[in-house]
């Protein structure tokens, strides 16, 4: 058969050739005698360009109504996410992050401070006998202030986590809320995730008490022998520790999300982030870890220059060695540390927040296919339809 006749329909008469004399192509010679020709497919270029193939529309790249593309993220974009969140709704993802942190940097820091300033104080003042019992009372105040900010930090970690979580989701979308949407969208959640970050945190003080409780009971006969064994436990322990944790934070790190996001009850949530992880766990673990590694870092550069300058300053602004000088100085210093503290804080936890968020996004896009949910959903959204929030579909226990 040759190169230049086309195949026709049985009945069609004799085929035509697919190129005219001057070689181009056969879109506008007419098929049959008298029929009008065509004119270029697909609104084709001018003549002398390069015509577009019939029905092609060439690769369109996946919608990005929000923070980030609708479709599985690698590592750049999700890094690059993560610092966007900050940038594009500043007040209820930093804002709130820096009210939490400071609330809970001034109860740690500030008032036992100021509980062992002022117990210090009177025991110098009072006589002998009265001081051991302001010392001993001023001990149990600064570990009832200890406590009172540890309950604190758990309750400001909570509401952060999830109100950056929900930020991630509505702003995927494209939405941008304000604090007290998100912790509108939140409603019903709160405390079972106050309930989580403690539990983790109780699990957390159990297994250090516990290692402590073991190395004691080999240090405290006085064995050299007995005592080396202790450290080799302690440093097997400590080990075991870090492996263990790393392990189950990052099997549970979606859990957050899947409560906030999916509004999952505990442990369905706990089973949730479970499966999530599950075939990704070293990706997973290695951008958690990763982030965490970059926020400790600058955290460090940034609040190192005012810790030494805590330690140093006042022999140099006060070689006199002033009581009042030197605490006047100890104050100022204190106060500028804690309010880069809690800076720091506050975008440190925004940050691996944020990260925990989205890769848990992307889990359940290459797992669910929720890239086209979203999709979906934004398309009807434009198109002035009502659509069922994107995040709660499909999912439930049989989920992978």
């Amino acid at each position: 058969m040759s190169d230049s006749t086309s195949w026709a329909a049985p009945g069609g008469g004799e085929p035509q050739p697919t190129t005219g004399p001057s070689g181009t192509s056969g879109a506008g010679a007419s098929p049959t005698p008298g029929a009008t020709p065509y004119g270029p497919a697909d609104g084709g270029a001018p003549f002398g360009g390069a015509p577009t193939p019939a029905g092609t529309t060439g690769w369109t790249p996946p919608p990005k109504p929000g923070l980030i593309p609708l479709r599985p993220l690698d590592f750049g974009t999700v890094l690059g996410a993560c610092f966007q969140v900050l940038r594009r709704n500043p007040r209820p993802t930093f804002g709130a992050a820096l009210l939490l942190n400071a609330l809970v940097v001034f109860l740690s820091t500030g008032i036992s401070t100021v509980i062992v300033f002022s117990g210090l104080d009177r025991a110098a003042r009072a006589s002998s006998a009265d001081a051991d019992t302001i010392l001993v009372g001023t001990i149990g105040l600064t570990i009832v202030a200890g406590l009172l900010a540890v309950a604190i930090s758990v309750v400001a970690q909570a509401l952060l986590q999830g109100i950056i979580s929900i930020e991630v989701a509505r702003a995927t979308l494209g939405e941008k809320r304000t604090l007290r949407e998100l912790i509108a969208l939140g409603r019903g959640r709160w405390w079972a995730l106050i309930g989580w970050t403690a539990l983790l945190g109780l699990a957390v003080g159990l297994g250090v008490g516990l290692l402590i409780a073991l190395s004691i009971g080999f240090f405290l006969p006085g064995d050299p022998l007995l005592a080396l064994a202790g450290v080799a436990v302690v440093l097997l322990g400590v080990l075991a520790l870090i492996v263990v944790s790393a392990f189950v934070a990052t099997k549970l790190a979606f859990v957050p999300a899947s409560l906030m996001i999916e509004r999952l009850p505990l442990m369905e949530a706990a089973r949730r982030s479970w499966r999530l992880v599950r075939g990704a766990f070293w990706r997973v673990l290695g951008i958690l870890l990763l982030v965490s590694v970059m926020v400790n870092i600058a955290a460090s550069i940034v609040t190192t220059p005012f810790q030494l300058g805590l330690t140093f300053a006042a022999p140099l602004v006060n070689p006199a060695g002033e009581v009042e000088t030197d605490l006047t100085l100890f104050i100022v210093l204190n106060i500028a540390v804690i309010a880069i503290t809690a800076v720091v804080g506050a975008i440190g936890s925004v940050l691996t927040t944020a990260a925990s968020s989205l890769l848990y996004i992307d889990r359940r896009m290459r797992t669910e296919g929720l890239d086209l949910e979203l999709q979906r959903f934004v398309e009807q959204r434009a198109a002035g339809g009502a659509a069922a929030d994107p995040y709660q579909r499909a999912t439930g226990p049989s989920a992978p």
